[in-house]
This record gives structure tokens, sequence and C-alpha cells, in this order.
């Protein structure tokens, strides 16, 4: 069972570093079957987890400049207002509401991010941006979608990449590579607050969620390796069938 949650957490990593989500998607099912800890125990420590690996992947993400500040930080401030109000939501949200929405949710940004994108015959030669390239988007839009994705991340106890990566690739426009990255620092920011919200009100294994956090850290380094060597439509559509086969 040990070795099977260090599997885990090193899988949680991987999928953190190479889609820019799906961490708490691994660890809180992890920390609640493999290690036996209670449900709203382990949304609240696979939070805490995607905070600090989140963080140090984004760094490492920026260092490729495949991080967008200024969306991370928009999408961020507005998310983490929406995490803590979702988390004092979560806190007394039944379990089972918790986790139907949970899937559910996994499903419709799965479909999103498996549809085919139609291009018009005549894009070409009117000079539409194919795409996969950056456009400008509006910063109120960003805002909009930051305080949505996070109250779900607080209700559900998910860093919230799974809504984020899609929103910024099909609503705002950015490449798959650079949304990954500022995903990743968007997740960061809200899964402090997300666990923050949750902290005093459940109970906390301080001794798990560090030596989950280790080996999820360093799965996360393999996964950012991995991300580069992928093109963006590859990623898309493994980040899409990722989610289907979590949520069923």
């Amino acid at each position: 069972m040990l070795l099977l949650a260090i599997l885990a957490g090193a899988a949680t990593g991987i999928v953190l570093g190479l889609f820019g989500s799906g961490g708490s998607i691994i660890a809180m099912p992890a920390l609640m079957v493999l290690l036996g800890v209670e449900a709203k125990s382990a949304i609240a420590m696979s939070l805490g987890i995607v905070a600090v690996t989140a963080t140090i992947s984004a760094w490492d993400h920026w260092r490729h400049r495949n991080v967008d500040v200024r969306v991370a930080v928009v999408f961020g401030l507005f998310g983490v207002v929406g995490t803590f109000a979702g988390a004092k939501v979560g806190v007394v949200t039944p379990v089972v509401v918790q986790l139907v929405l949970f899937a559910l949710v996994m499903y419709a940004a799965a479909w999103k991010m498996l549809k085919p994108v139609l291009v018009p015959q005549w894009a070409p030669a009117v000079g539409l941006p194919p795409p996969e390239r950056s456009v400008e988007v509006s910063m109120g839009r960003i805002a909009a979608h930051g305080i949505g994705v996070g109250i779900l991340t607080g209700v559900v106890g998910v860093g919230g990449g799974f809504l984020i990566v899609p929103a910024l690739v099909l609503l705002s426009g950015l490449r798959m590579k650079l949304a990954i990255g500022t995903s990743l620092a968007i997740v960061a920011a809200k899964s402090y607050a997300g666990f923050f919200g949750y902290l005093g009100a459940v109970a906390i294994d301080w001794t798990t969620m560090l030596a989950f956090t280790c080996v999820t850290i360093a799965g996360s380094f393999a996964g950012t390796r991995l991300a580069h060597r992928f093109s963006p439509e590859m990623l898309k559509h493994g980040f899409g069938g990722f989610l289907v086969i979590v949520a069923t």
C-alpha cells in the first residue's frame, strides 16, 4: 500500500508538470483509498500538496518563458477569492455531492478539450490566426473565469487546472504550452487559498502530507521535461483522455 502511495505521489507530480493540472485529481483519491485519509481531510491535504508542487513547477515553466504573467495575476487574484469562498461552502457540503460534481465537471472539460477545432477554409486567405496562436483577451473575462473556477476549486477540492487549461486555450486563445505554465501559477495561488480555507476546520495529517509532497515534487520535474517534448495538439488530446479516465 505504501508503494502504491509513492507511485501515486509520483504520478501526481508528473501529470501536474505535464498538463498544468490534474494533481488533486490523483492526490485526493490516493489519500483516501491508499492511505485511509478521511474525505474532507483528503480534500484539504490535496490542495496543500498541489499548492507547493505547482509553485515549483510554475517557476520551472517561467524559466522557459511558458507563463503569461499578466493572465496569471488577474485569473489568480480573482480565483483566490472564489476558491476561499468555495472552500467554506465545501466544509459543509455532503461528500457525495462533492465527488459527483467532481466527476461531472471533469467529463465536461474533457469533452471541450477533445472536441475538434474546425478552421474555415477561407481563414488563411483573410489572415485569421491559427488555433494555437495567442490572441488579445479581455481581462474582464479572465477575471470572471477566475471567480467561477475558483468557487468550484474550493467546493470539490481540486486545484482547478483541469478547468483553467481549457479556459485559457478555448476561451482566452493561449497556446497549449503557454496555458500549461500559466495554469500552474494560477493553480498554486488558488490551492493555497483553498487549503487555508479548510485549515482549522478539518484534521490535517502533516507527516503524510509532507511525505506525499516530496514525492510529488520529484515527479513534477519529470513531467515538466516531458511537456517540452510533445506538440501542443498531442498535449491537448492527452489531457482530454486523461480526464475521461479519471472521471470514470
